[in-house]
């Protein structure tokens, strides 16, 4: 059965030394354009105080189907995927659920 709670993603991107800005400026669209996504809830990018070159993104989305029609969109494979993934060190994704 599918599961229909909502899931949200904690992605923790390393990012190289002196990319930082490219990422944002790359990550800014790839937040832009999925927020319109009917199926996502939010999407947050964070700084992590004590490394600046470390992203954590938090997002939600409505279902796991959500999910993976966000990561097969044009944007999220040519920003994401093309361009922002070889300018990382480490790139960890989870996907959970919020227990009540």
């Amino acid at each position: 059965m599918e599961n229909h709670n909502p899931v949200y993603v904690f992605a923790t991107w390393k990012i190289q030394e002196g990319q930082i800005e490219n990422v944002l400026e790359l990550l800014k669209t790839v937040q832009k354009e999925s927020v319109k996504e009917q199926g996502n809830l939010f999407y947050k990018i964070h700084q992590v105080n004590s490394d600046l070159n470390t992203i954590v993104l938090y997002e939600g989305y409505t279902n796991e189907l959500a999910v993976a029609e966000h990561r097969s969109s044009v944007y999220f494979q040519d920003i994401l995927a093309a361009k922002i993934v070889p300018l990382l060190e480490q790139r960890e994704v989870i996907l959970t659920t919020l227990i009540e």
